[in-house]
């Protein structure tokens, strides 16, 4: 396996408040001689370089970096160098940056570029040239014309294939994942705009009109003026996968004007459920308690049974270490925010009392779009306050998160967190911590005793932080969607009911989050704090052990389904050696199945319009009630 990608001069910015909440961005530039890379060299010592023509007489080149990814190299390409004007240099500037043009570029880059640099790869390190494409997103969807490029105008000597035996033959190895169930979360560009660069020869060999139709949206509610990079990308694949069962029903019918006269279910996209990397977020402590050091190949999950043998108080104690971590980091974190917020340290010393490791602690930390709906637990602020004042079960939260940029709503939800946050009679026992990254994270998931997530049902694909949570013994309380839809058992945690579609969005925020209360204060704090045995060796606790039920049960059952291995199982079983299968098929002989299969595929839509079905009926003879066929 290898990765493409590209390297962002500022990456994606840094969070910090203002004095009176607001988001602020901030873009540190990287030095890649300071970051674990090493740049790409020909055989004399020279950078590797890939490029790619633009209008205007312009060209996009771009140096490549490699980082090692464990065993996987991960190439990322890299714009900013002396032989590109100022425009070029910035092109990987940040992610998400620029307008549509800029973005535009970004994904040529990503694409055809990414082939080239792949191509430059093999070439000098004589690794093999990879067999099978997966086109994460639509971002990467112009990776498919540079291999129909390849084939329509081959540099080796093989006999050029038509459009239409490159098209067969590159779909036919190629795998597309959907990441989104909402069609404002697909990039869309003007098909003039499009059109324009294509122009430019950055395919001489094929027809910029063709390239074109694979991105109209050429079916009924379609824009004909707009080059749709999901739909590109679906063209190009004959293997398509949403991220969880419930995003693979959800884009099925979404995508399903792609297959006109399908049903929904018969769509051919299916589902390969996300995961996250076990050792990556694993705590070392809870991996020591709950996961067996020896692999077991024909039973994976089985190291994760372990946990059934710990005992109880060796448990709880590890999960209070956890908690007690992640208290003294939030103290440190909510300190330091104050201050860039303005705050004198004589103003401080309270956040030398926030939080309290004996608290049951709920955290929430993600992306904030509104459909993940941040500020549904402050819906009614008065029974938020009362759940986290509660004398015998309080609660406390730990909430961190990044708004996009341009994201307007969600920098003002986060401001009106911020702003109960700030209020002292509840500051000491929910906070929100700016500029969530992997080292907060890596505090944050396994010290907190509850996950929270409460989007908007369906608009969740899959959502990974709720996985990072349980494999730590954290107990999900979720609406359900995305991955929590398909592995919630009753047992693993709780499930948020959601209101009827037809409800208003206010119908449905005021139902879910009294729901949400109701679950908190009637369940979830009842079974941390209620029914227990007392332990002389704790002295300031008890241990709950319906509740270390629940996690051990969370971790012998959840741990092995949401790690990246379950997942790339899934993908290679599924999706890769199928791929691989059909590919090599396609192209042996020269090509000659592609060819053949393309010709088999033109006489059939060339055919179909004179395809006619006569519907028969059985017509009853009253003499002597014989079926005769009209």
């Amino acid at each position: 396996m290898v990765g493409v990608g590209l390297l962002y001069q500022a990456g994606y910015f840094k969070q910090s408040l203002s004095q009176d909440g607001w988001q602020q961005e901030t873009y540190p530039v990287l030095d890649p001689d300071e970051m674990p890379l090493t740049l790409l060299r020909e055989q004399d010592g020279t950078p590797a370089r890939i490029s790619l023509p633009l209008p205007n007489s312009r060209s996009l080149s771009a140096q490549i970096w490699r980082a090692d990814v464990g065993r996987v190299p991960l190439l990322l390409l890299d714009s900013n160098i002396p032989e590109n004007d100022e425009h070029a240099r910035n092109v990987t500037d940040r992610l998400y940056g620029g307008g549509s043009d800029h973005r535009l570029q970004q994904e040529l880059l990503l694409g055809m570029g990414g082939i080239r640099a792949l191509r430059a790869y093999s070439r000098i390190t004589g690794a093999p040239a990879p067999e099978v494409f997966h086109c994460n997103e639509g971002h990467a969807g112009f990776l498919g014309i540079e291999r129909i490029q390849e084939l329509m105008n081959p540099q080796d000597g093989s006999e050029p294939m038509t459009w239409n035996e490159a098209l067969t033959a590159v779909r036919s190895a190629t795998v597309f994942t959907t990441h989104t169930p909402v069609p404002a979360g697909i990039d869309r560009f003007d098909r003039a705009q499009v059109e324009y660069f294509f122009n430019a020869g950055l395919t001489p060999a094929v027809p910029t009109s063709h390239i074109l139709e694979l991105g109209a949206e050429s079916y009924e509610g379609g824009d004909p003026s707009k080059f749709n990079m999901a739909v590109m990308g679906l063209r190009l694949a004959q293997r398509a996968n949403g991220v969880a069962k419930l995003h693979g029903v959800v884009s099925r019918g979404m995508f399903q004007g792609l297959w006109s006269g399908f049903d929904t279910e018969e769509v051919p996209i299916t589902s390969v459920t996300n995961g996250v990397h076990t050792p990556s977020w694993i705590d070392p402590a809870m991996r020591a308690i709950a996961v067996d050091p020896q692999e077991n190949d024909q039973d994976p999950a089985s190291r994760w049974r372990k946990i059934y043998q710990a005992d109880d108080k060796d448990l709880w104690q590890v999960r209070r270490d956890l908690r007690e971590r992640l208290v003294h980091d939030v103290r440190r974190r909510l300190r330091a925010s104050w201050k860039k917020r303005g705050a004198a340290d004589a103003e401080l010393a309270w956040t030398d009392s926030v939080l309290d490791p004996d608290v049951l602690t709920i955290g929430f930390a993600r992306r904030v779009p509104t459909y993940k709906r941040l500020t549904l637990m402050l819906r009614d602020p008065e029974r938020l306050k009362k759940l986290l004042l509660d004398p015998d079960n309080p609660i406390q939260l730990v909430v961190a998160g990044k708004s996009h940029p341009a994201d307007e709503m969600g920098k003002r939800m986060i401001q009106d967190l911020v702003r109960f946050t700030d209020d002292p009679e509840v500051r000491h026992r929910i906070v929100f911590l700016p500029n969530y990254d992997i080292a907060m994270a890596r505090v944050l998931f396994p010290g907190c005793d509850v996950w929270l997530n409460n989007p908007l049902r369906p608009l969740e694909a899959c959502g990974t932080s709720g996985m990072k949570a349980a494999m730590n013994g954290g107990l999900n309380l979720s609406v359900l969607d995305g991955w929590w839809d398909e592995m919630y058992d009753g047992q693993n945690g709780w499930a948020i009911p959601t209101a009827d579609n037809k409800a208003s969005t206010d119908e449905r925020d005021d139902v879910e989050a009294a729901a949400l209360y109701e679950l908190i204060e009637n369940h979830v704090a009842p079974r941390f704090y209620g029914e227990s045995t007392d332990d002389p060796e704790i002295t300031s606790e008890e241990i709950p052990h319906q509740w270390l039920a629940m996690v051990k049960h969370t971790l012998a059952t959840l741990g092995p389904n949401v790690s990246a291995r379950r997942m790339l199982t899934d993908y290679v079983q599924k999706l890769y050696v199928p791929a691989s299968v059909s590919g090599r098929r396609s192209l042996a002989d020269n090509g000659k199945v592609a060819r053949s299969t393309s010709r088999w595929i033109e006489r059939v839509r060339q055919a179909w319009p004179q395809v006619h079905v006569n519907m028969w009926t059985p017509r009853v003879c009253c003499k002597n009630r014989r079926s005769v066929t009209s």
